[in-house]
């Protein structure tokens, strides 16, 4: 995802310097080059060394230090991006008032690239005027920020906004703006994600494992790339992305329900949700209750809603299924594929090993009329940005 890039990450000196290592690590296994400088208080909560192993380039502090050439100048050359993460109160306001008096707060000054400030201080210090003076002033001059979030603080307090925002958060950040992509733009794209529920009384259901990971990163992923973005989604815990339209569902007949309101007006559909495919044939409005009996449930076909999408699909539209197997029985994405009018199914092997329910990875394979691409085991989102790849050929 980011090879060929150079990411320049700045670190000052704030508890949430340990976090940085992780970014670190994150953005070399996108293939990133990484060069991190710390201030010297920096140095006080981690040292150069763990930088340097993660990295493997050296991690710069002195900005006189001999060995290297003009430091300052040479590092905001190499940079695709400038990160500091974490930003204190005190770098953010130098960097916002020009002050250059370590190294750090010198290559922000010459540096021409994108920067991406992840601030992380004291909750009643982010509120301060000044702070947020010196906010506002680097946000009008083109600065990216990304949170503070709203957590646990070093110092106690809980619950209130200063912390810095996880590096997976930044990391994502960083891909925004590094890759940007926008293909998508005016079109309009409905994605289904998480599972349904099929009651069975006012306190038992039918469900299954679908936490809707794949398809809110797909949401995301589609959103980032300029389209308009519906999610129709199931009971998740997940938090929808930020400029998404979210339609929440229950049950299979739900979901039917709006993706027939919603199908003529979309440009491209994408069912990564898992709907069921029974529900209970009455419904109990009482609990059910236990007798030391056995009991059995008699179960009725829900609404393929695949299968309606295909016999309504406009021309011009693209339609995106998924078919989630136990073992590779590819031929069953292919049948799929025929037999519900889709231009794409997303194939995969749930019991394999970091792939389909409950994980952050997946590894699939595109299933199209005429063609078959594998997609290697990687984040969701990732797998999401090659799904849409895809979809964006398809579109007319």
């Amino acid at each position: 995802m980011l090879s060929g890039k150079c990411v320049v990450l700045g670190v000052s000196g704030g508890i949430a310097a340990y976090k940085a290592a992780d970014i670190v690590s994150r953005l070399k296994k996108l293939g990133a080059r990484v060069r991190v400088v710390l201030t010297e208080h920096a140095c006080r909560f981690v040292t150069p060394i763990t930088f340097e192993t993660l990295s493997g380039e050296p991690a710069y502090v002195d900005q006189f230090d001999r060995s290297f050439e003009i430091e300052h100048i040479s590092l905001a050359k190499s940079a695709d991006l400038f990160l500091i993460a974490p930003a204190t109160a005190n770098v953010i306001g130098k960097i916002a008032c020009g002050i250059a008096d370590d190294l750090l707060t010198t290559v922000f000054l010459a540096t021409t690239c994108p920067v991406l400030v992840a601030p992380a201080m004291n909750n009643a210090m982010w509120r301060a005027d000044a702070v947020r003076q010196n906010v506002e002033v680097l946000k009008a001059r083109g600065v990216h920020f990304v949170g503070p979030g709203v957590g646990h603080l070093a110092c106690g307090d809980e619950n209130v906004e200063g912390r810095m925002s996880e590096p997976e958060d930044i990391v994502r950040a960083v891909l925004e703006l590094l890759t940007r992509q926008r293909d998508l733009e005016g079109r309009r794209i409905v994605v289904t994600a998480g599972p349904t529920r099929e009651m069975i009384d006012p306190v038992r259901f039918l469900s299954n494992r679908s936490t809707g990971k794949m398809g809110y990163a797909l949401a995301e992923a589609a959103k980032r790339r300029g389209a308009t973005v519906t999610l129709v989604s199931g009971p998740t815990a997940l938090t929808p992305p930020i400029g998404v339209e979210l339609v929440e569902i229950t049950s299979t007949q739900d979901l039917y329900e709006a993706m027939m309101l919603r199908a003529q007006t979309a440009d491209a559909i994408i069912q990564a949700a898992a709907p069921a495919d029974f529900t209970p044939a009455s419904y109990s409005h009482d609990k059910i209750k236990k007798d030391g009996q056995g009991m059995a449930l008699e179960l009725a076909p829900t609404p393929d809603v695949a299968l309606a999408l295909g016999k309504r699909k406009r021309a011009g539209q693209v339609l995106v299924g998924f078919a989630a197997e136990t073992g590779d029985r590819i031929e069953n994405a292919r049948g799929k594929l025929a037999k519900k009018n889709c231009d794409l199914i997303v194939f995969n092997d749930v019991t394999e090993p970091g792939a389909g329910f409950a994980v952050d990875t997946n590894r699939v394979t595109l299933v199209e009329a005429e063609r078959e691409t594998h997609i290697p085991l990687m984040d969701k989102l990732y797998v999401a940005g090659r799904i849409l790849d895809r979809v964006a050929a398809l579109l007319p």
